[in-house]
């Protein structure tokens, strides 16, 4: 009995030693706070102060910090005579990482799981919203334990196909021409199934995905098949759909509001002037003042057409003491013009009335017009034309086309809705026009467009053209128009374009992001709101487009730079004066050497000011960490070999709990461009006034459209892997 009593008295003594530890811990750091507020001193050091006194007394002083919890001194002003420092340290301990199998975040496919279609590339960024932010839950696959994810890495690879992933694959041949009937998608019966990763069933430098990924998926690019078009599978990914609100509102048109973390941009109107490439898209007849002195000299103009007395561009130019500050018609004149024409024939319209008011929306000119040739068909219901209006009218064609030369002077704007069918009704080409069915795209993408009177209820809450039987009023179209280009030139290019009608992603996370007690935060059930960090990682300079909305902006010349960059933005700077310690919760990266090597790189967008400028010249041969010893291998398969161990890097660097996404973002697009440009070449030239159906260099028939069909769905099919480390 004795012994057990001196081994209680022991263990008692113990137990007060350790209490009056911890609690002699919290009272010193206490009266550190309390002396930090008497003395006056910097703020910031007794919260920190207080925020140790509050950890002593919850955590034991043997506790190890983790690398993203330790603490970093920062200086103050050097006035401070009294020396002291903030501390930085998480006011609540960071969770224990759960162990694979018990509370373990994962992402699964069943093959059970009932699937009726391809995922698209908005699923996969659906699924980091559902993770991180306010996103919809996914139904292709379920995710467990979504409080435990740590970080998401989602990493866009161009120039992958899933063809690559054949076992007999002959990577020198792989991009010699072959036959178009030969399918190049292997999944099957049901193409929209994932197909698993073995490495019996994978050529050798592909190994490594099998190492990382449990299936292929099939991913589908945004696009429409019908119109042979492929939308920006890099903005469908990092574009967020607005959060729907609950409005008053049950029907028609909801007008356009203001994405989260909009800020207006006042714009001149000169920026928004149709490019040639925009005149010969739409159907313009292109002004010789756009062409070369060779092309100009070959140029005529077609029967009965007058162009406007502007021999240069630069004659249009207002000298910079000459705008008043501010303004958005950069001294220019601005004249908003609305036609209404009948038909004089099958498929064949005439002008009846022309009207043009002014950027203060004063009528300039409102004419009748009487057309040469007999009127079949006064189209009322459209044209607001009557056949007793025009009775008395003697005015021509003719008559208007020297109003208007006289009218529209170097200087002049002019603008309008498809302005394209208003001068072709003049037959009058004009070199400065504005186009609202241009500014204001379809959110389908060309050829097709907005009505003017979905816009003005849209964008303006107006409705117009309500005449009914006495159809459009052509001043108040041009009003309109008027109003929508004010608009834009008020809030800025991207207004009223498929980028403003969604969120960007890194900004969503940003303001949406969640955390969850299992990441260290405070709420338990539901999570709380709290800002995602983020990094944008690509070729050129990310901060030019979506990546703008990123924590860091890192750019890079080289899938190794991008690489790199990667760990870094996961891992954190090892001084944290950059990229904190820990790293951020969000990353986004592009690879492109294999998209240069493959030619799927967008030439058209190489020399436009907001583009990268495209790939360097040695891109697919410049020799780095990752290249692989493979004697006789294809370039082809060197570039993917040095993929994969690049993957397998940035796989190796991830921390435990975190989701790997890689997808290619679309399918190949050669075709597809080849087939858009002849359609392109073949409007342009069936558009021309005068140029008969043989003249034409290009012939586009049902062959054409069915083969560009064909290849925009052959553009469309991507791939993707998913797994968590």
């Amino acid at each position: 009995m004795g012994k057990k009593k001196q081994l209680k008295d022991k263990l008692k003594r113990a137990e007060d030693g350790i209490a009056n530890l911890l609690h002699g811990t919290a009272e010193a750091a206490g009266a550190s706070a309390e002396d930090a507020l008497i003395k006056g001193k910097d703020q910031d050091a007794a919260a920190a102060a207080a925020a140790t006194a509050a950890g002593a007394s919850e955590e034991s002083p043997s506790r190890s910090h983790s690398d993203s919890s330790r603490k970093r001194s920062i200086p103050h002003d050097e006035d401070d005579s009294g020396g002291w420092q903030v501390v930085n340290r998480p006011s609540k301990k960071t969770k224990k990482l759960p162990k694979p199998g018990k509370s373990y975040p994962a992402i699964t496919f069943s093959p059970s799981c009932r699937l009726n279609a391809k995922i698209n590339v908005s699923n996969l960024r659906d699924l980091v919203t559902y993770i991180f932010a306010d996103g919809p839950g996914p139904q292709w696959v379920a995710v467990s334990h979504r409080p435990h994810f740590r970080k998401i890495v989602a990493l866009m690879v161009p120039g992958l196909e899933e063809a690559m992933f054949r076992r007999d694959v002959d990577f020198a041949a792989f991009n010699e021409p072959r036959d178009t009937s030969e399918p190049r998608v292997l999944t099957s019966p049901d193409d929209y199934y994932p197909r698993p990763l073995e490495h019996d069933k994978l050529p050798g430098v592909l190994h490594p995905f099998a190492d990382i990924f449990t299936h292929l998926w099939p991913v589908r690019a945004p696009g429409d098949d019908r119109h042979g078009k492929m939308h920006s599978p890099l903005n469908a990914f990092l574009t967020v759909p607005l959060s729907k609100e609950k409005t008053g509102q049950k029907g028609g048109v909801k007008p356009a509001a203001e994405p989260s973390g909009w800020k207006n941009q006042r714009t001149p109107i000169t920026e928004m002037l149709a490019t040639v490439e925009d005149f010969e898209s739409n159907g313009y007849l292109v002004h010789p003042a756009h062409l070369t002195p060779a092309q100009r000299e070959r140029f005529v103009l077609p029967e009965g057409w007058v162009a406007t007395r502007v021999d240069r561009l630069e004659d249009g130019e207002v000298p910079e003491a000459e705008i008043e500050k501010g303004s958005v018609t950069a001294g220019r004149e601005v004249l908003a013009l609305d036609c209404e024409m009948c038909m004089t024939g099958e498929n064949e319209f005439s002008l009846t009335r022309i009207s043009i008011v002014n950027w203060a929306g004063d009528t300039v000119m409102d004419e009748l017009v009487k057309p040469d040739k007999p009127i079949v068909d006064y189209v009322t219901r459209f044209s607001g034309i009557t056949e007793e209006m025009l009775a008395p009218v003697t005015t021509t064609l003719r008559d208007i086309q020297h109003k208007l030369l006289d009218l529209l002077h170097p200087r002049t704007i002019l603008l309008g809705h498809s302005l394209e069918s208003d001068t072709k009704a003049i037959q009058i080409t004009h070199p400065f026009i504005v186009d609202t069915s241009i500014l204001y795209p379809h959110p389908r993408g060309p050829p097709l467009k907005s009505a003017l009177k979905w816009l003005a209820q849209k964008y303006l809450s107006r409705d117009i053209q309500k005449g009914g039987a006495q159809g459009h009023n052509s001043i108040e179209d041009a009003r309109t128009c008027l109003d929508l280009v004010k608009q834009k030139c008020e809030k800025g290019k991207l207004w009223g374009t498929s980028d403003a009608s969604g969120e960007n992603l890194f900004r969503r996370l940003a303001r949406a992001g969640v955390s969850y007690k299992a990441q260290g935060g405070q709420a338990a059930v539901g999570g709380l709101e709290v800002g995602k960090t983020s990094a944008a990682i690509d070729w050129g300079e990310p901060s030019r487009g979506a990546g703008a909305g990123a924590t860091y902006q890192l750019g890079c010349k080289s899938d190794e730079d991008v690489t790199r960059n990667v760990i870094r933005a996961v891992q954190g700077d090892p001084d944290g004066l950059e990229i904190r310690g820990g790293g951020v919760d969000f990353v986004w990266a592009r690879m492109r050497e294999l998209e240069a090597l493959q030619g799927w790189w967008n030439k058209n967008r190489v020399d436009m000011a907001s583009s990268d400028g495209g790939p360097p010249t040695d891109a697919s041969n410049a020799p780095d960490a990752s290249d692989v010893d493979l004697p006789g291998a294809s370039d082809l398969e060197r570039a993917l070999a040095r993929l994969t161990e690049r993957i397998r890097r940035i796989h190796a660097a991830l921390p435990p709990c975190t989701a790997f996404v890689v997808f290619s973002g679309s399918g190949d697009p050669r075709d597809m461009s080849r087939l858009q440009q002849m359609h392109a070449q073949w409007r342009k030239e069936y558009n021309t006034p005068g140029k008969k159906w043989d003249e034409l260099s290009v012939k586009w028939t049902d062959v054409e459209e069915q083969e560009l069909k064909r290849a925009v769905q052959k553009a469309r099919s991507g791939i993707g892997f998913i797994s968590v480390k």
